[in-house]
């Protein structure tokens, strides 16, 4: 089955987008969630975790600070990737000008419905562009 990018809605927050490919909702009979995160510069997202599911998160461009479990925060840089454990906390923060591009999956799928609890989570339905704005 083929996904193309304008073809997904797109989720923001105060701090980037996330596009989703692949999630259990999306096609049927997957059991993991892959998708596209775009952090902004100079933001991140609040120390969370998702007790059910691992999460993998592959670098496309750009660097950050990660943190995972109790762990001291590290540097994370194109082609890298971490591994978080099913209930680890963790929080990604980019601290450069440009923005962060990753690859985030889920094992088993599913745990992005979590973030439409968001307070700060918007819905663009598929085709449309969401516009940024500096506040």
């Amino acid at each position: 089955m083929l996904v193309s990018p304008d073809k997904v809605a797109t989720m923001t927050f105060d701090w980037g987008s996330i596009k989703w490919f692949v999630t259990p909702t999306l096609v049927p009979g997957a059991g993991s969630t892959l998708g596209e995160v775009i952090v902004n510069p100079g933001k991140g997202h609040a120390r969370h975790n998702h007790p059910g599911a691992e999460e993998i998160i592959y670098v496309v461009s750009g660097e950050a600070e990660q943190m995972v479990g109790d762990g001291e925060p590290f540097q994370i840089k194109e082609g890298d990737t971490v591994h978080i454990p099913a209930g680890a906390y963790h929080s990604t923060f980019n601290r450069t000008w440009r923005p962060l591009r990753l690859i985030v999956t889920y094992t088993p799928g599913g745990e992005e419905k979590a973030l439409e609890g968001a307070p700060d989570y918007r819905c663009h339905e598929a085709g449309t562009v969401a516009e940024w704005q500096q506040v």
